[in-house]
């Protein structure tokens, strides 16, 4: 599984980058009729007192809250499941696809629209109509009743919360989302209507390029994991590995050595020969991020490196061909070549 804090970036990111414009289209109305609200229905000394960052802090707050939560559940959720690497490759994958079609849909293509998961409509009926209630806690429960609504990109993010495995994992990615998002639902609240009518005019097309980027991102990573799309090994890099990378021992046995740095495994390419049982042994040095979340998906591995220290993996006896490895959230990602021995440089 991925390290809780790649996952706190990786949806700290999507957030800021994707999920901010999209979430707003669908639940940026509900801030804005509770703030607007309490400006025309609160007596004026209590709005004097509160001013304009108690409702959005209430809301935000709130759905900070919400969010986490739901996300720490989905996180248990994955480690009752304990998905292996394919299936969490597939829920990856998933994720992109949901994305791209959200993508689709706010660029207008119609063809896609009944494919586009909806929220039930009695649930957003339901929220809308207690945000005209005038009560001081009213940003605050709207806000944390934003989960029962969620726009298309918390949807992918809550598959990458159950591919986490684990309920910190799950929360700091959820986490991570929501605080993403805060500039933009900020933004909203200040400028009220306004700011939500400027976005459903000029910012639709902008929101659903960057949803596109991130879905192909997605999609890249998730195909990585399941190790359908293998690194291709250059021969110039293979050329360049260190001799003490791949080392046949007197029992007729080899262990081959990579080190897993914050952003790469290195070497990325390794050629080793097939048919004889072999060792990996991966070496991190104060590594930090998702390298940590070592994955064989051919092989059904699951590994946490340790910051510092060796891990050493049996991976049998293998045929000739490739066997790819990759980090648990497919970001980076190398290729162990098994051949012959008459193939074998």
């Amino acid at each position: 599984m991925a390290s809780s804090t790649a996952l706190f970036i990786t949806g700290l990111t999507t957030g800021l980058f994707a999920g901010g414009a999209s979430c707003a289209a669908v639940q940026g109305g509900l801030l804005a009729g509770a703030v607007g609200r309490r400006s025309t229905q609160w007596p004026k000394e209590k709005w004097e007192q509160s001013g304009l960052f108690a409702p959005i802090g209430a809301f935000l707050g709130a759905k900070l809250a919400s969010h986490t939560l739901i996300g720490a559940a989905l996180g248990l959720i994955g480690a009752a499941i304990q998905p292996g690497p394919r299936t969490q490759a597939v829920l990856m994958v998933l994720a992109g696809l949901l994305m791209v079609l959200f993508a689709l849909d706010m660029f207008g293509v119609k063809a896609v629209r009944r494919f586009v998961p909806r929220t039930p409509v009695s649930w957003g009926r339901r929220v809308r109509r207690s945000a005209k209630s005038a009560s001081v806690t009213t940003p605050a429960v709207l806000g944390f009743l934003t989960v029962l609504i969620p726009c298309g990109v918390t949807l992918s993010v809550e598959l990458i919360a159950v591919t986490s495995g684990a309920p910190f994992a799950g929360a700091a990615v959820m986490a991570g989302f929501v605080i993403g998002t805060g500039p933009l639902f900020a933004a909203l609240g200040f400028f009220l209507r306004t700011a939500a009518r400027l976005w459903q005019g000029r910012l639709t097309l902008i929101t659903a390029a960057v949803v596109l980027l991130v879905a192909v991102w997605t999609l890249g990573s998730g195909l990585r994991l399941g190790g359908w799309w293998p690194t291709e090994a250059p021969v110039a890099a293979a050329a360049e590995v260190p001799a003490e990378t791949v080392v046949m021992n007197a029992d007729g046995s080899q262990t081959l050595t990579v080190q897993a740095r914050t952003n790469a495994y290195t070497p990325a390419a390794v050629t080793a020969k097939a048919g004889v049982p072999t060792t990996l042994i991966v070496v991190t040095k104060g590594t930090g991020g998702c390298v940590r979340a070592f994955v064989v998906p051919g092989l059904g591995v699951q590994k946490i490196l340790p910051v510092t220290g060796q891990t050493r993996i049996d991976l049998g006896t293998l045929k000739p061909g490739p066997l790819s490895f990759t980090c648990g959230m497919g970001m980076y990602s190398g290729q162990i070549t098994f051949q012959t021995e008459k193939s074998t440089p």
